[in-house]
C-alpha cells in the first residue's frame, strides 16, 4: 500500500531563483562564498536570524551573509516565520504537510515540533493558508539545503500580524523550542517604493531598533507607520522568542536596496540581514 505524502511544491522557482538544480546551488554557493567577508568576529551563539525575501538578483546576497553565519551552527530544525503576501487570515498558520519541495530536493517538516507548537496557542492553526502561493519562506529553503542538508523545517506564515498575535507566537515558540537544538528566522524585506534617500531613511529606524534589541519600539513603530516591513510581525516574534531563549544582541550583517542592484534610485524595495544573539 502506498501512503500518500503531502509535499508543497516550489511556486517560484524559474522567478525568484533558478529553476535548475545545478544553477541553483551554484547561484546560492557562490553567494556564500561571497559572503564571508561581512562576517563579524567574536559574535555570541546564534539564537535566531533576519532575512530578506526577494528575488536572488535582489536580495539574495543580503541573506547569504546570515546564512553563512548561520552555518556555523549545527542546527536540527530552522523555524521559518513570515508574511502572508497572498492571502489574509486572522492567525498564524503552520504548514501541516511533511516536506517543503524546491529544485534541489525535499525538506523534511519537523511534524512533532509543529503540532507541539499548535497546541501552545489557539491563535496558530495547522494549515495550508498562507503557503500555498507564498514566496517568503520558499526562497529560504535553497539557503538551508545547501548549509544543512540534514535540516528539517517549520514554516509559520502570518496572517495577521497584531501585536498580540506576535506576542502569541513568541511565547508559544520560546516555550517549546527551549530544549532543542533549533533556529529561529524571520522573513522580511523593509520600505517599498520609495526614492532611495527616503528607504535608506525609513530603514535605518529599522535596523535602529534591531540593533537596539528593541522588538517592543519597533512593533510601536510599524504599528503607528513611521516605518515599513512587510514581515515587521514575524522580526518582532522572532526577536521576543529569542530573547526568551536568551540572546540580547543583534548584529546587522548587510542592508541595502534595490537601487543599488538595478542603478534605479527613483523606486526601490530595502533588504537587511541580522543574526540574534547570545552575549
Amino acid at each position: 500500500m502506498t501512503v500518500s505524502r503531502a509535499v508543497r511544491e516550489p511556486v517560484v522557482a524559474g522567478t525568484f531563483y533558478p529553476s535548475h538544480p545545478r544553477a541553483l546551488r551554484r547561484d546560492v554557493e557562490v553567494m556564500l562564498e561571497e559572503a564571508a567577508d561581512r562576517l563579524p568576529e567574536g559574535r555570541g551563539a546564534i539564537v535566531g536570524a533576519v532575512v530578506p525575501h526577494a528575488g536572488y538578483p535582489y536580495s539574495g546576497p543580503t541573506a547569504a551573509v546570515a546564512y553563512k553565519a548561520l552555518a556555523s551552527r549545527n542546527f536540527e530544525t530552522a523555524i521559518l516565520v513570515g508574511p502572508s503576501h497572498r492571502e489574509y487570515f486572522g492567525s498564524s498558520s503552520i504548514f501541516p504537510g511533511d516536506a517543503m519541495a524546491t529544485p534541489l530536493g525535499e525538506v523534511a517538516v519537523d511534524k512533532d515540533l509543529a503540532r507541539e507548537i499548535v497546541a501552545r496557542s489557539d491563535g496558530l492553526i495547522a494549515s495550508h493558508a498562507g503557503h500555498r502561493e507564498e514566496h517568503a519562506l520558499e526562497v529560504q529553503l535553497p539557503f538551508l539545503q545547501v548549509i544543512r542538508p540534514t535540516a528539517r523545517v517549520v514554516a509559520i506564515t502570518m496572517g495577521d500580524q497584531a501585536p498580540d498575535r506576535c506576542a502569541e507566537l513568541a511565547g508559544a515558540l520560546s516555550a517549546v523550542v527551549a530544549d532543542r537544538n533549533v533556529v529561529l528566522i524571520a522573513s522580511s524585506d523593509l520600505s517599498h517604493y520609495h526614492p532611495s534617500p527616503e528607504a535608506i531613511r525609513l530603514d535605518g529606524l529599522v535596523v535602529q531598533q534591531i540593533r537596539a534589541f528593541r522588538p517592543d519600539l519597533l512593533l510601536d513603530d510599524l504599528e503607528h507607520d513611521r516605518v515599513e516591513a512587510c514581515g515587521g510581525g514575524p522580526i518582532v516574534a522572532v526577536m521576543m522568542a529569542a530573547r526568551a531563549l536568551g540572546a540580547s544582541s543583534a548584529v546587522i550583517l548587510h542592508v541595502c536596496n534595490s537601487g543599488d542592484i538595478t542603478g534605479d534610485l527613483s523606486s526601490v524595495v530595502g533588504y537587511m540581514s541580522a543574526i540574534l544573539t547570545t552575549p
